[in-house]
């Protein structure tokens, strides 16, 4: 790759209209792909390095969303695509529903060593975080003999059927394809920006856990037929919504009273992204059951259950997987692991994450459209609000903000009524942290004109 094109945005911003490589393919796709899918911008990617990405133009771009979470040590992290390279030479799959290799077994044993508390574990390995999920609500009722779940408004789990049952993010993800799978509750999530149940900031964990024990499960769910809580331990599609810290603990109390297990959803918080292994480490709760994907991998698909052993005792032919734990998914996600811990990317990922906060809260000084800034790590969102005071969501100014990052060289992504997230890969330097905050920084300014 050219000096030139390595640079290209470096001082200048990107075109504010794709160019003619790109519109062929945006033509070609509209032609051919499912309209269902949601492009935000016409960005067609030729190749990535780091948190910088080429479109097929040509044309460069800083990345603050590695995939959805997804490329945790960045775009083709060399010892990533050596590994990927070394396997596909030796075999490409045999299915690790039927058959033992060695990856297979190595990334389960690595999984279990970083897993949150000192219970004796197993894994299974699934193609993908809604695979995670499907396979972890079969799991929790076989396990418990209970038929009931209870997740999360503002919760998304995934879009297959099961998973798609216990989201709760948005109601378009769910138009059409009613009856769901039965006996799920939404219960509300405790937001700090936006306190539910009349509570406070402070007290929203304790109303959402009070909620629960005496509303849902005096009311309407009995909590001897509840198998599990569903919960993801930072809210992603729903806004990056970080619970106030008692909140996990409580719930954890709360399974324990009901023989209830507790299923963490860490498929996007996972793997580094927030500054530890998990983001319940936070928090120092050990959960029966932890889901992963995304980032497990850097980009192969890949997922995984990890579950306590007496959880996990289900007989052979109970559930099964083609694809999952395919061998080059597990090279790439071992790989992933010895890049996180070598390169030093969990401190990485806090100290990063840090200076984003911190910057987000500097330039909501000059800018009163940010009503929140908030995050773990390297999972960090500005709310964009029409008013602080009514806290009143603007959604609008947040996707013209999205468009004028990328016409400034920067892909963003929405989360939530109103937020945008930063997610980057975790190999992110300071030098690209303050590009990217400058880079937003015009982008609202030139949004608020308009």
């Amino acid at each position: 790759m050219s000096a030139e094109v390595v640079v290209k945005h470096d001082n200048a911003t990107a075109p504010s209209v794709p160019g003619p490589r790109a519109r062929q393919i945006v033509a070609r796709d509209a032609a051919s792909m499912s309209p269902s899918y949601t492009r935000p911008y016409p960005f067609a990617i030729d190749h990535g390095s780091g948190v910088r990405v080429w479109d097929v133009d040509g044309n460069a771009y800083l990345d603050m969303t590695a995939g959805i979470a997804v490329t945790a040590t960045g775009h083709s992290h060399p010892r990533v695509v050596e590994a990927i390279r070394e396997q596909a030479g030796r075999f490409i799959h045999m299915s690790g529903t039927d058959f033992y290799y060695e990856p297979e077994v190595a990334l389960a044993e690595r999984l279990i060593a970083i897993a949150p508390g000192d219970s004796d574990k197993r894994v299974f390995l699934t193609n993908s975080g809604a695979e995670s999920v499907e396979g972890g609500l079969k799991l929790a009722r076989y396990s418990t003999g209970r038929q009931r779940i209870i997740a999360f408004r503002g919760a998304f789990h995934g879009r297959t059927m099961g998973a798609l049952s216990l989201t709760g993010s948005k109601s378009v993800q769910r138009a059409g394809f009613a009856p769901l799978v039965p006996g799920v509750t939404h219960a509300p999530y405790p937001n700090p920006y936006r306190p539910p149940l009349g509570s406070s900031s402070e007290t929203c964990g304790e109303a959402v856990l009070d909620h629960i024990e005496r509303e849902l499960f005096g009311t309407i769910v009995p909590p001897d037929e509840v198998a599990a809580i569903f919960v993801e331990v930072v809210q992603g599609e729903g806004g990056y919504i970080v619970p106030p810290k008692g909140f996990l603990p409580g719930l954890r109390e709360l399974c324990d009273r009901h023989g209830i297990l507790l299923v963490a959803d860490e498929v996007q918080t996972g793997i580094g992204r927030t500054g530890r292994w998990w983001a319940i480490d936070h928090v120092d709760v050990e959960p029966d059951v932890i889901l992963s994907a995304k980032g497990l991998a850097s980009g192969m698909p890949l997922g995984a259950i990890i579950a306590k052993a007496d959880v996990m005792d289900w007989p052979p032919g109970s559930h099964g997987s083609t694809f999952g734990g395919n061998p080059i998914c597990c090279v790439a996600a071992l790989a992933t692991l010895d890049t996180i811990e070598q390169e030093g990317l969990l401190e990485n990922a806090a100290v990063m994450g840090a200076r984003f906060q911190d910057g987000l809260r500097s330039m909501a000084e000059r800018h009163q459209a940010i009503g929140d800034v908030r995050g773990l790590g390297l999972m960090v969102a500005a709310e964009l609000v029409q008013d602080r005071d009514s806290k009143e969501p603007d959604p609008a100014l947040r996707d013209r903000v999205v468009q004028r990052a990328f016409d400034h060289g920067m892909l963003l992504l929405g989360a939530g009524k109103s937020a945008i997230r930063f997610m980057p890969g975790l190999v992110i330097s300071q030098a690209e942290v303050d590009e990217a905050l400058e880079k937003l920084e015009a982008a609202l300014s030139d949004a608020e004109k308009e």
